[in-house]
């Protein structure tokens, strides 16, 4: 979505009139910035970040994310509920859902079942968000998963849905001096397959979100927002990557840089994300939150 700015569309005569000109023209003058609320989107929270406390009080949960301010959530599993259901819940405390996860597995068999639940819970995005370590130890593992993502955009294509892929580190991997991420945007048909590009990840690799957003316009509909704690030297070892989260805000992650170019990358949604909190989850949410909803260039 592009960032919307205030335009003062002044006239001569109208200012004349109303003896306002001065007064206007400081306005006209005044530099523009990036609205609190990054980009004007609901900030969203994946809800991978509080799911201990969902598996206890699914409900319940959600009432106390809605009570944060989130306005959105990304599932990553429908935790044996019914759309219905999972809709029901949602609907009760005035949050949307725009998008779910789902692995390699559930894409090569039953993903006309998951479309339809997709569907009926009234999604926009169906994310393939993960791949098991024997799904990608070579450069041909990455173009079989380009095939597949073709195949199951296409499917989800006709139904009104997209198809997104969202990275870790080690997509970032290089065989034979090939960069399989880059291999696979490649491969991938950019109408049916899209990317849910997650921040950290992509920096923890020793990457900039920034290039990517703009070297693919409009080819990042959803955005992974999570921290990183500062110090941390580059690494596609997803074990060794998966110890530096922390609250947004409170990391090394330049936000100002990655939301202005948001809106090349073609971003529509992003969700907050910690997959590790030292603090409570809701703590921890908070937190984020409040950094973002004041967050200004």
């Amino acid at each position: 979505m592009r960032l919307v700015y205030r335009r003062h569309f002044l006239h001569d005569a109208t200012l004349a009139l109303a003896g306002l000109g001065a007064g206007f023209a400081g306005l006209v003058h005044r530099p523009r910035h990036l609205s609190a609320n990054p980009l004007g989107l609901p900030i969203g929270l994946e809800l991978y970040t509080v799911r201990a406390l969902l598996k206890k009080d699914f409900e319940g949960t959600l009432k106390r994310v809605a009570a944060v301010g989130y306005k959105e959530v990304e599932l990553f599993s429908f935790l044996g509920r019914k759309p219905a259901q999972i809709k029901q819940g949602l609907a009760a405390v005035g949050l949307s859902c725009p998008s779910s996860h789902y692995e390699t597995p559930e894409l090569k068999s039953g993903w006309e079942r998951h479309i339809a639940d997709a569907k009926e819970l009234g999604l926009t995005y169906m994310v393939c968000a993960f791949l098991q370590p024997r799904e990608r130890r070579s450069l041909d593992d990455y173009k079989g998963l380009a095939e597949l993502l073709n195949k199951s955009g296409e499917q989800c294509k006709k139904a009104g849905l997209q198809l997104c892929y969202h990275n870790h580190n080690f997509e970032f991997t290089k065989f034979d001096g090939v960069l399989a991420f880059d291999e696979l945007l490649r491969l991938t048909d950019a109408e049916l397959v899209k990317i849910e590009l997650d921040c950290y990840w992509m920096t923890r690799a020793g990457h900039d979100p920034v290039q990517y957003l703009g070297k693919y316009p409009e080819r990042f509909p959803l955005l992974h927002i999570k921290d990183m704690k500062p110090g941390q030297q580059p690494t596609t070892d997803l074990t060794k990557g998966s110890n530096a989260f922390t609250e947004v805000g409170r990391g090394s992650i330049d936000w100002k840089r990655i939301f202005e170019a948001a809106p090349q990358g073609g971003v529509k949604h992003y969700f907050v994300e910690q997959d590790t909190c030292v603090l409570p989850a809701v703590e921890s949410i908070k937190i984020s939150y409040e950094y973002l909803k004041n967050l200004s260039a």
